[in-house]
């Protein structure tokens, strides 16, 4: 913990002991140390105030008595509109079920919900924080419970935590899950990397000195450092090169960090001058940032003992990134996007990532007490979209504006060929109801019924049109076969 908190955070420490007060976890300690280590993860990363009072306060709201009136009153709107964030992603989790048994599409649209509901990217953060630390105690919960809780974690947490380019949340997030899920395996892997960096240690020296006396000599200012492959990414790197760990040409890395971009490309050069690049394993990410906004250069050489090994090569400020993502990026920006910053620079972040800098513009407004429209706090990858469940709880996205049959039509086209009603939130309705964010939607099918001509005013997605139009050329056909025989597509 800091030694000295603000008033404002010595404030909510109170306010969340007094609301979680005769709380326990499963591990027997008082309810509060969970949310004294969630704030301990944020100020690691280095959120802001708002941010990690909200972390203090996130189970408040669904679990005591706490309203998100009276927090509002107490800290501001920013922070209750933060705790009502993570109290959306809890409610829409705590309806589903085990994880392997949902429909493909839905781990992914469970995963496009998170961020649809996660109004402010700091509510994303936050409840990233809370599940690594119960990961951290997952040893407390019964053997079938770790299990769901480490699925959950490897088929959704862990990619939401590489979409916001968290690159050590990831591999914490995985590693601890994968534990869990198939402990054998996890142990198996462990000591393979650990047999081999021994191995490799000796001849990993001689190749560190040598680049060390290389940078030395052209006068590069740089920390070199090594980085070794995670568990569960060497079990899937392996999964994709049939277990053969010689394929796997980076399961130890040699990281470079120097001062700017330039240097970047002369210590490519020079690390190409002293070893032999393989052919097609140079990837530049600094022209070409991945999808997350990761940027590096990684090249794979061989030594003069025929060893392989990658390097990576960055700036610090791409490092703090490619660690701590969105995170570190709150962190670099947060203090140049106030009124105060009279030249208006913003960082520069890849083209899909923009939306970053409008959100911390509005979030430095809101901690100078300014006042913001907080929808501009939205993100909007999937403004254009909602999501609704099966009665079996399976997470369906379509755009707005959908109705049943676009509905009845995803899930299948003989689904959709033969409706004869709907029931929305368990009630009878009608084909003509717009679909709302949240809806359970049901389906009532007969073999008896045929698709109908005036259907196509009740359907809203071309994917449902093109499903209803052929059906009914298919009806037309005086020549097909009996639709009971028709190919299910």
């Amino acid at each position: 913990m800091k030694e000295k908190d603000s008033p404002r955070i010595e404030k909510a420490i109170e306010v969340a002991r007094k609301a979680h007060e005769g709380q326990l976890r499963k591990t027997g300690e008082p309810y509060l140390v969970h949310p004294l280590a969630v704030k301990k993860i944020l100020e690691e990363w280095g959120m802001d105030e708002d941010t990690i009072i909200a972390g203090l306060l996130h189970d408040t709201v669904e679990d005591t008595d706490l309203t998100l009136e009276e927090i509002k009153k107490e800290f501001g709107e920013s922070v209750a509109f933060l705790v009502d964030g993570v109290t959306k992603l809890s409610t829409a989790r705590n309806g589903m079920r085990d994880i392997d048994t949902y429909l493909p599409a839905t781990k992914d649209n469970f995963l496009r919900l998170m961020i649809a509901l996660g109004d402010d990217i700091r509510v994303l953060i936050i409840k990233l924080a809370d599940r690594l630390h119960n990961l951290r105690t997952l040893s407390a919960l019964p053997p079938d419970k770790q299990k769901k809780i480490a699925k959950e974690t490897l088929e959704v947490f862990a990619p939401l935590a590489d979409r916001l380019n968290m690159g050590l949340l990831r591999v914490e997030l995985a590693d601890l899950s994968f534990k869990y899920v198939d402990p054998r395996r996890f142990e198996e892997l462990k000591t393979l990397i650990e047999k081999y960096n021994q191995s490799a240690e000796k001849s990993l020296k001689k190749i560190e000195d040598e680049v060390k006396t290389a940078l030395k000599k052209e006068k590069i200012h740089f920390k070199l450092s090594g980085r070794v492959k995670s568990v569960y990414s060497l079990h899937k790197k392996l999964a994709k090169h049939n277990q053969n760990i010689n394929e796997i040409y980076d399961l130890t890395a040699l990281r470079i960090i120097v001062d700017d971009v330039t240097d970047c490309y002369l210590v490519l050069g020079l690390i190409h001058s002293l070893y032999t690049p393989m052919n097609g394993r140079i990837k530049d990410y600094i022209a070409m940032p991945k999808q997350n906004g990761y940027q590096s250069l990684h090249t794979t050489v061989i030594t003069k003992d025929k060893r392989v090994v990658e390097f990576q090569i960055r700036t610090e400020k791409m490092h703090e990134y490619a660690e701590r993502g969105l995170a570190a990026s709150f962190y670099y920006n947060e203090q140049k996007l106030t009124e105060n910053y009279k030249k208006g620079k913003i960082e520069h972040l890849p083209t899909n990532l923009l939306w970053i800098t409008e959100l911390q513009m509005t979030a430095a407004k809101l901690r100078e007490g300014k006042r913001v429209d907080l929808k501009k706090l939205k993100i909007n990858l999937f403004a254009d979209k909602i999501f609704v469940y099966t009665p079996k709880g399976d997470i369906i996205d379509l755009p707005k504006g959908a109705l049943p049959l676009d509905f009845a039509y995803k899930l299948h086209s003989e689904i959709g060929d033969h409706v004869v009603g709907v029931k929305i939130n368990g009630k009878m309705s009608n084909l003509n109801k717009k679909l709302a964010q949240g809806d359970i939607v049901e389906i009532l099918t007969s073999k008896n019924q045929t698709p109908k001509q005036s259907w196509l005013d009740k359907i809203f997605t071309s994917h449902a049109r093109s499903k209803l139009l052929r059906a009914l050329r298919f009806e037309k056909s005086p020549d097909s076969e009996p639709k009971k025989k028709r190919k299910s597509r």
